[in-house]
């Protein structure tokens, strides 16, 4: 996994679009792991059966010897009252939906459209973008807003969620007009189904 941004030489010719002809998105900052995030439980208000306690007592008469020895079994039923706790409830905070940041790949490998969760920071990427140099590879090119965050990502090995897969006759469709460029062909004859004619396209 890379990452590039639009002020790179061989992406100024574009600016700041995608082969989609929309505008390149940076991801929503990452937060924490998706493994570690607290997961909401439910809570239990009142675990009573109702109002009413049942309590059991025994006397026992004083011994003699001259009297059969007897045991009396009293039940009591007591009412017990509840006194209601004021419960401090929090004001929902409505939070941000994320930002889906672009990235660029192969499209005979992610096909255009293909939406992906990185684990490791659970920010969301779709991909709407390729580039000559992804060609034949499976890596994944990760869009940042600025040089910085470009050289701080660098070049990493992270585990994905694919969310959902883009569609490979969509993909053909977006190519189609474009085969001119040799990485654009490779692509296409990928996804035609014809690997032999595209490893030919080194």
């Amino acid at each position: 996994m890379t990452a590039y941004t639009h002020t790179e030489a061989d992406h100024t010719v574009y600016s700041n679009r995608n082969a989609l002809g929309g505008t390149l998105q940076a991801a929503s900052p990452p937060n924490r792991r998706a493994e570690n995030a607290l997961r909401a439980v439910p809570v239990v208000t009142n675990n009573s059966s109702g109002d009413y306690q049942q309590a059991a007592y025994a006397t026992r008469q004083p011994f003699s010897l001259d009297e059969p020895r007897t045991m009396a079994t009293v039940t009591k039923v007591t009412k017990t009252t509840k006194t209601p706790k004021k419960v401090a409830q929090k004001k929902a905070v409505k939070q941000k939906p994320s930002r889906i940041g672009s990235a660029a790949a192969d499209w005979s490998r992610w096909p255009a459209g293909t939406t992906f969760r990185i684990v490791s920071t659970g920010q969301i990427y779709r991909v709407d973008d390729y580039g000559w140099a992804l060609s034949g590879r499976n890596t994944l090119d990760l869009y940042m807003a600025t040089p910085r965050e470009m050289n701080s990502w660098g070049a990493r090995t992270e585990s994905i969620q694919v969310l959902q897969w883009g569609d490979p006759q969509e993909s053909i469709r977006l190519l189609q007009p474009h085969q001119a460029s040799r990485h654009i062909r490779r692509m296409l004859l990928e996804l035609e189904g014809k690997p032999e004619e595209a490893a030919a396209l080194h």
